[in-house]
């Protein structure tokens, strides 16, 4: 009776992975073909304000409606989607280049060095990307430059520390033993051993942390720390949308839910991958 249902089992948790895999696929996809097209169409310019125009709900002007400015809404969000994931990836791509070479670098070295280089790590992360972003915004200013740099400093402790764990088990692997007793040096084997063998699991941790970069980009241009207006963001429409909650709610459901759909697909197509990649799960 028992293995009648651990075989049962393992068809439905196939599925469910190939389900998680083809969802976080498709919404991102989905994303991402809007950001791209929003660099050659949008249904109006989204910074065009038509005052006549103000706070009309959904499909009344507009498939999405307009805001206090009589700005199209449903441009803006196309617009918000290619700002808020050029942005994220930006500073994912970055942090995670930094903090992997970090992780690597002390997994090679040992010692003192290993030692050395988690204490900043832990320093950094101690430091939240909101309160970075308004240091750097003193001595930078606010806009894009700021928030990518901003969320890249946050992210570089969390992929060093990834790329430190897996890098520490693929140095305890016989092929690396095999490498080091042959007298490659240290570089040699990180480059040519290590590396490879742990870049599924830092695609996968760049992949969900793209969902986390979203989430604390939004919280950086709800509080104006963000690219400078009129380039529109999703936190920079729910924060204009506060005074208008009871006679417009339209203008903050509709970046919340665009915020929330950005986080989610990353953290499905995150967790597919992992599940795919790793041949345990398969």
């Amino acid at each position: 009776m028992a293995n009648i249902s651990a075989g049962t089992m393992l068809p439905v948790r196939k599925i469910s992975r190939q389900i998680t895999l083809s969802a976080g696929i498709l919404i991102v996809g989905a994303l991402v073909t809007v950001a791209v097209l929003s660099l050659f169409w949008t249904p109006l310019p989204p910074a065009k304000m038509q005052i006549v125009h103000k706070l009309q709900p959904p499909l009344a002007y507009g498939l999405l409606g307009t805001d206090q400015f009589g700005r199209d809404v449903l441009s803006m969000l196309m617009a918000g989607c290619w700002n808020s994931l050029s942005i994220a990836l930006t500073s994912v791509a970055i942090g995670g280049a930094i903090g992997s070479i970090i992780g690597i670098s002390a997994a090679a070295i040992r010692g003192m060095f290993e030692a050395l280089l988690m204490r900043a790590c832990d320093v950094i992360f101690a430091l939240p990307p909101i309160l970075s972003a308004m240091i750097l915004g003193a001595f930078l200013g606010t806009g894009r430059f700021t928030a990518i740099i901003a969320i890249a400093v946050f992210m570089v402790p969390v992929f060093a520390r990834v790329t430190l764990a897996t890098a520490m088990q693929a140095w305890s692997r016989d092929y690396v033993l095999a490498a080091q007793a042959i007298g490659n040096s240290s570089l040699t084997i990180s480059l040519r051993h290590v590396a490879p063998n742990i870049m599924s699991q830092i695609i996968v941790q760049a992949t969900i942390q793209l969902g986390l970069a979203i989430l604390t980009e939004a919280g950086l241009s709800f509080l104006g720390l963000g690219m400078a207006p009129p380039a529109p963001t999703w936190g920079r429409m729910l924060a204009d949308s506060q005074t208008f909650m009871g006679a417009a709610p339209w203008l903050a459901i509709l970046p919340g839910l665009a915020i929330a759909l950005a986080v989610l697909g990353f953290n499905l197509l995150g967790d597919g991958l992992r599940d795919w990649l790793d041949p345990r799960q398969r």
